[in-house]
């Protein structure tokens, strides 16, 4: 099956390596059950001709295409997060497909999430691995915008980092038209196209006689955005590709920006007429509106560092469409957004809360159909927004939505993680835990969480009691412990750090009593796990929330 190499690997928290290496040897007796079969053929197939065979340009073809297939299956893919994944239920194939990335120089990390496997590639090398899906990958990924998802839209985007379009070379063709070179290169490789302005449109083409350079023209133009097709020329033996104005509006911003440049350098020598170039100006511009498909919705930081999403407008209409599309995504008026209606010529507004963000980062891993599609747009869309007004307005958003992503993907039972506390490691083991809404003597809504886990082998039943507090309706946690019982107070520091990756506020009262006190940071790290997260979500619906 070919050896692994799991040094070439991240190994992330909860992942049993020396498990999974001994599964992996368990893997050849097997292989007559037809499920374990199919899930184990792609992965050893590309180790095998990775090692025997090296990593060219053949190799790339088939190592794109199972990667493309596997991400359309149960994967993932985020541009703004730049993030490719794929998900396995055993430990021993996840493995496997960590050590095939690594054959084919990409870095990835296998984790454990709950009872499934991760295998993640993020940053540069997401990009590269998207890059080798377009430029090797299937026919698919340049296929009909009806059978597109938006797996491929986000790979589209993702593979398009360092995107480098430029042109050059204004010029009269012999038939009186005007030409330029415009050339798109990415990771490598590079295309030079003719960009013509003729009587009622701009056309973008390449030709050539060499079928394969055509289609790499046609990739590339996928790549920025723009739907491509390899048509032959009549009769002779030569290909090209070809679009027009409309497509070329609905493509990446680098290209509307070159052409923009042609076409007003051409207005500028007096070799086009005005009132044309004006109007090609017009299609690119609003190609950028249709393109985005969201209206522009302002994302930046308050006075107190909290992260504001908000579209205003002095248009009824606008709003209350914007409305109906939150609303269409699943988002929750008064729960998820908040709307004020124009008034008196005044503007209106819809304000994303932070709940909102999160819950739509939830839907956008975990929903289906329309509002999945609908959400992943909107997140990835916010994302950019945000990358747009700066570092740390991004690192807030991206925040956020990490924490709705992650909602619900792990179970506490079987979880295990070693921590230190005050110099001291602990092991921490998970037994079970559970998580109810509950309404005191004065009527306030509480959430009680327990958990009950093994520290360092000893049992324990722990409960933290969160409540709403203060002017800003806060959620904060606490729980107590009695005085003299250290050993108790840094057990269940043990187990908040652990599940959360956050230590509680540790502090003593006169009585004697040690109360360890958590926060929203605690509440957002306990939504991951699929006992704890529908509660906590109801609790916050519940009793309202402020940001």
């Amino acid at each position: 099956m070919g050896s692994c190499q799991p040094t070439a690997l991240k190994v992330g928290s909860g992942f049993d390596l020396a498990g999974a290496l001994e599964e992996l040897k368990g893997l050849k007796s097997r292989l007559d059950d037809d499920k374990t079969a199919r899930e184990v053929i792609a992965p050893a197939l590309l180790l095998i001709q990775a090692e025997r065979l090296g990593v060219n340009e053949e190799a790339l073809r088939h190592f794109a295409a199972a990667v493309s297939s596997a991400i359309g299956g149960d994967g993932y893919v985020s541009a703004a997060m730049r993030v490719v994944g794929l998900i396995s239920g055993e430990g021993a194939i996840a493995l496997l497909w960590g050590a095939v990335f690594a054959a084919h120089g990409i870095k990835a990390e296998v984790r454990r999430t709950g009872s499934a496997f991760q295998i993640i590639v993020s940053g540069g090398d997401a990009v590269k691995l998207a890059r080798l899906n377009f430029l090797f990958g299937p026919p698919l990924l340049e296929g009909d915008e009806k059978i597109i998802n938006h797996k491929l839209a986000e790979a589209v985007e993702l593979g398009a980092e360092g995107l480098d379009i430029r042109w050059e070379g204004l010029r009269r063709t012999p038939r009186g038209l005007v030409a330029a070179d415009l050339t798109i290169s990415v990771g490598g490789a590079a295309v030079k196209y003719n960009v013509y302005l003729h009587e009622h449109d701009v056309s973008l083409e390449f030709r050539s006689t060499d079928r394969s350079r055509v289609e790499l023209a046609a990739r590339l133009l996928r790549l920025a955005g723009v739907s491509a097709v390899v048509t032959k020329v009549g009769g002779r033996d030569e290909w090209r590709v070809i679009a027009a104005t409309d497509k070329l509006a609905g493509g990446h911003e680098k290209l509307r920006k070159a052409l923009a440049e042609i076409v007003e350098a051409a207005r500028s020598n007096g070799w086009v007429e005005a009132s044309k170039a004006e109007r090609w100006l017009e299609k690119l511009e609003r190609g950028r509106v249709l393109r985005e498909g969201w209206p522009k919705y302002y994302v930046g930081l308050s006075s107190s560092g909290a992260l504001e999403v908000r579209f205003s407008s002095t248009n009824r209409n606008s709003i209350e469409q914007e409305t109906q599309r939150l609303k269409k995504m699943g988002l929750v008026e008064g729960v998820h957004f908040s709307v004020k209606m124009p008034e008196g010529g005044g503007r209106g507004y819809v304000s994303i809360l932070r709940e909102g963000l999160a819950y739509a980062a939830w839907l956008s891993v975990h929903g289906s159909g329309e509002q999945q599609r609908l959400a992943a747009e909107f997140v990835e869309y916010i994302l950019r927004r945000a990358w747009e007004a700066g570092e740390e307005v991004h690192e807030k958003a991206a925040k956020i939505v990490e924490e709705g992503m992650s909602r619900s993907s792990l179970k506490l039972e079987g979880f295990e993680k070693e921590v230190e506390v005050d110099g001291k490691t602990y092991v921490v083991k998970v037994i079970g835990g559970s998580a109810e809404i509950e309404e005191s003597r004065r009527g306030k809504k509480l959430l009680r969480i327990r958990i009950t886990a093994e520290v360092d082998g000893v049992r324990g039943d722990y409960v933290i009691t969160y409540s709403r507090r203060g002017a800003g309706n806060a959620a904060v946690g606490f729980a107590t412990v009695s005085a003299g019982r250290e050993a108790d107070a840094e057990r269940l520091t043990a187990v908040v750090e652990a599940l959360t990756g956050k230590r509680p506020r540790v502090y003593r009262k006169k009585n004697g009593q040690i109360v360890l006190e958590c926060g929203r940071e605690h509440l957002d790290g306990f939504m991951r796990y699929a006992e704890l997260a529908d509660a906590i979500t109801r609790w916050l619906e519940e009793t309202g929330r402020r940001y």
